[in-house]
């Protein structure tokens, strides 16, 4: 059993600990899901690209492990604020974002969202969402968005769960980013009256029922990352849509602060 309370969970703040994430994603993204292509180093067993250096990353470290292997979990985070600075989003990559940075609202891009594998089932993935909020709150963020992974390539396989998440949780059109065409995946492959929720909900990675049941909304279409091995779908959360239920996840970090 793991002591959750032995973690520290903070920004990177040096090198060291950004690379410590790097090897994390190279751990999860690459020798555990199969990924691929330019971001990956297989000789340092790191996962990195330009853009790592503009970001924020929000670290679960485990002072037990040895250094280098200390990050236990991780997010990459870049609030709009920021965007000049870095040139692009990370998932421009895949979506036009234009409807979405058009609103005006202040924003937050998610990524790289990983857990080393010793470490899941416990209490590391709500730390890191209770440290994402308190991120939120301090930075005014009104929505968050980023690009979550189905395992494979094949929109056969993922028919059930992309299907319901075309037909029940399409994001607002004046808002709603689009896959862009050199991989676009249309999502509407089941008509909603043969869709049975529960294997559908059954088939949907963690990470993105958890972002349903906060409210969140998807992108148009799905894209299909070859060399990462993954299906992409965007995902938006609206923080000033919130029913009061869901802000209180929220909220309820900053009482009793000064």
């Amino acid at each position: 059993m793991i002591d959750s309370a032995a973690f520290e969970i903070r920004l990177a703040r040096d090198a060291a600990d950004l690379v410590a994430s790097q090897r994390l994603r190279y751990r999860v993204f690459v020798e555990e899901l199969g990924g691929g292509g330019e971001t990956v180093d297989h000789e340092n067993r790191l996962e990195s690209d330009r853009l790592d250096p503009v970001y924020d990353h929000l670290l679960l470290v485990d002072p037990a492990r040895a250094e280098g292997e200390h990050v236990v979990g991780a997010y990459r985070l870049l609030p709009s604020d920021r965007l000049e600075r870095a040139g692009q989003f990370y998932c421009d990559s895949e979506y036009d974002l234009s409807p979405l940075i058009g609103t005006g609202r202040k924003l937050l891009e998610l990524g790289r969202s990983c857990v080393d594998p010793d470490y899941r089932g416990g209490a590391a993935m709500l730390l890191l969402w209770n440290a994402l909020a308190d991120y939120v709150l301090a930075h005014d963020i009104e929505i968050l968005f980023g690009v979550a992974s189905f395992h494979g390539t094949d929109a056969e396989m993922l028919k059930a769960p992309l299907s319901w998440l075309h037909h029940h949780h399409l994001a607002p059109e004046h808002m709603r980013p689009r896959a862009r065409p050199e991989a676009y995946q249309p999502m509407d492959l089941v008509p909603e009256e043969a869709l049975d929720r529960r294997a559908a909900l059954a088939a949907m990675p963690n990470l993105i029922k958890a972002y349903l049941r906060l409210g969140g909304f998807v992108g148009e279409g799905a894209f299909i990352d070859r060399p990462f091995n993954t299906t992409d779908v965007l995902l938006l959360m609206d923080t000033k849509a919130m029913s009061d239920k869901h802000r209180s996840f929220y909220t309820r970090r900053f009482e009793g602060r000064a």
